[in-house]
């Protein structure tokens, strides 16, 4: 139930503290106690965003600005569609070009502009597929929000992460026009450094990022490498 001050006579929400419920687990209660106080929860009720990790392309794109009308993307992990939503909205399918295409092994929601395969993307064929969708075989973006189910095992999450990460990379790499650009979830730990160092090597500009829709408390980090090339 919220809690309400009434200090100097009026009423002020606090947030809202939830009952262990019989049969729901601590940690079940401790995420759903987070989420009803998650202002990024509310937000993306309030704008229409399918989640609240719309709010993390959106202020990754506002401070670099690279998802421009007419682009060709590539939505990795896209479910529920908040991503390809963003997407979608920035790049235009339909004018000049723009193209918008969101895998995930879960089903999502048609959205308007957005073409959407429900596959596994470790699938061995799921890059070919994916490829054929393409228009011209290339993409300009190639966007990667996937993640493994938590263990509780930080490490053991880490290195799935990574693993997902380099497995979008390889794709990027495949599909990437000159001048691409690849964006990643990561973890922060001392194992991505053989992802930084393919990306160096690759892309003219690699920089880490944690937008402000990142919860304070995870470990999250975002890979956003610029400025594709072929040469080593």
């Amino acid at each position: 139930m919220a809690r309400i001050s009434r200090k100097g006579g009026g009423a002020r929400r606090l947030g809202v503290r939830v009952r262990t419920a019989k049969g729901r687990k601590t940690s079940s209660t401790q995420w759903l106690q987070r989420q009803l106080n998650d202002p990024y929860v509310a937000k993306a009720r309030a704008e229409g965003y399918r989640s609240r990790a719309a709010f993390k392309l959106i202020e990754i794109d506002d401070k670099f600005e690279f998802l421009r009308p007419g682009a060709r993307v590539v939505d990795l992990g896209a479910a529920p569609g908040g991503w390809s939503q963003v997407a979608a909205q920035r790049v235009k399918p339909g004018e000049n070009g723009g193209h918008v295409i969101a895998i995930d092994i879960s089903p999502m929601e048609p959205l308007p502009g957005v073409t959407f395969m429900q596959l596994d993307f470790m699938e061995p064929d799921a890059p070919e597929r994916l490829c054929r969708e393409l228009r011209e075989g290339q993409a300009d973006i190639v966007l990667s929000d996937m993640a493994a189910p938590a263990s509780g095992h930080r490490k053991t999450d880490h290195l799935r992460i990574v693993g997902l990460c380099e497995a979008a990379l390889d794709f990027a790499e495949d599909v990437l026009a000159p001048d691409g650009i690849f964006l990643a979830k990561v973890l922060q730990g001392g194992t991505e450094g053989e992802v930084l160092d393919r990306l160096k090597k690759k892309f003219s500009k690699v920089r880490h990022v944690k937008p402000e829709a990142s919860r304070p408390d995870s470990a999250e980090l975002y890979v956003l490498a610029q400025g594709f090339h072929d040469s080593c």
